[in-house]
């Protein structure tokens, strides 16, 4: 290895005053913390720094890697440095340029702006797409999917409005998964899910094709979006459940519509205070998510290409029961464990999808 390799530093392609300026933000919280900042802010002193010091410890590590390779690089240049020795710095050079690299694209990742979202629970609605009783039971399928990988996570998932057919299938559900990260982990969902397989109710066995639509939603709160109350009609009505039999005979169940976009939200549990709340959780909700797609919009040109765009109209997915195979049409990423998936086990496709997702961001910015 020449000492002109030697002597190039990878760093060179990182913003260095940047990451400078980084370690002296973490030091300064580090020490407001220390010497005990007012409980006003002290929440959001620590938020800060608990976001910064896995940077920190990346940037710390990298550099320390980079001292060491200076050090090996002044070894070899050195004249006067026996063949064993020269030997020994060689090899321990070569084990340690793969290193760098590591640390430095783990930098670049961290590096990336951040979904102001991502840390944010969500609302999921799942819905039936063609196919009629066997699309209903497909998203009957994909959302206990989904449950199945949020208890996994640890995350706590409540139905807030179901409509069900006769044999059990799902025409819509519309859920709420609570847990830091969930919208990181479950935003890449949103979409068209195909299934072909034969149906339970297909009786010369011939394999059928059905969908349904997945949409992942950040939850709102109140600070995200202002909802005025003159801009809501809230209807109540009587509460119906499968095939419209009435669950009970009170007017329980809620329908607000917002005025100024049309959007209509129902929930019809049995507590109509329960229901007007649930109501105006996924109203907010999709409220937020029509002004994240407006952003969106406007930086369209930069993030061209990106996966997760929010197209909802692409098919994103295949399940392929007679196969036993998934494949995920985006990063064309096919994997033969469909029992595994369907059972929750989504971490190896959503995994790709992060990675695919910051490989892209990467791009954008140029540090690929």
């Amino acid at each position: 290895m020449s000492s002109q390799n030697i002597k190039t530093s990878h760093m060179s392609t990182l913003p260095v005053e940047k990451l400078d300026k980084l370690v002296a933000r973490w030091q300064t919280l580090q020490s407001e913390l220390s010497k005990g900042a007012s409980s006003a802010t002290f929440a959001k002193l620590s938020k800060e720094f608990s976001d910064l010091d896995p940077v920190v410890a990346t940037i710390q590590a990298l550099r320390r890697a980079e001292e060491e390779r200076r050090d090996l690089g002044a070894i070899l240049e050195d004249t006067s440095a026996d063949a064993e020795m020269t030997q020994l710095a060689s090899e321990e050079l070569e084990q340690l340029e793969p290193r760098i690299a590591e640390l430095e694209h783990a930098l670049r990742v961290q590096l990336l702006p951040k979904d102001a979202a991502d840390d944010k629970s969500v609302i999921m609605e799942v819905r039936a797409g063609a196919g009629g009783d066997e699309a209903a039971l497909f998203a009957a399928d994909l959302y206990r999917m989904y449950l199945r990988y949020a208890e996994a996570k640890g995350w706590k998932t409540e139905i807030i409005s179901v409509s069900e057919n006769d044999l059990g299938g799902y025409k819509e559900i519309i859920a709420s998964i609570t847990g830091k990260g969930a919208f990181a982990r479950l935003k890449f969902e949103s979409g068209v899910h195909r299934v072909q397989r034969i149906p339970a109710t297909e009786a010369s066995g011939r394999i059928h094709t059905s969908a349904a639509t997945v949409a992942v939603l950040p939850e709102a709160e109140d600070i995200d979006i202002e909802i005025r109350p003159e801009d809501l009609r809230i209807d109540t009505m009587r509460s119906s459940g499968a095939g419209g039999q009435h669950v009970n005979t009170t007017d329980s169940a809620v329908r607000i519509t917002h005025l100024p976009t049309g959007l209509i939200v129902t929930s019809n549990e049995k507590s109509q205070h329960q229901n007007r709340a649930r109501a105006m959780q996924v109203l907010r909700s999709r409220l937020y998510d029509i002004e994240r797609q407006k952003l969106d919009d406007e930086r369209a040109a930069q993030r061209r290409g990106q996966v997760g765009s929010g197209d909802r109209s692409q098919r994103i997915r295949t399940y392929n029961f007679p196969q036993g195979r998934v494949t995920d049409h985006r990063i064309n990423l096919t994997l033969y464990k469909l029992d595994k998936v369907m059972e929750g086990d989504l971490d190896e496709i959503i995994d790709a999808l992060v990675a695919d997702h910051q490989a892209a961001l990467l791009a954008a910015e140029g540090g690929a």
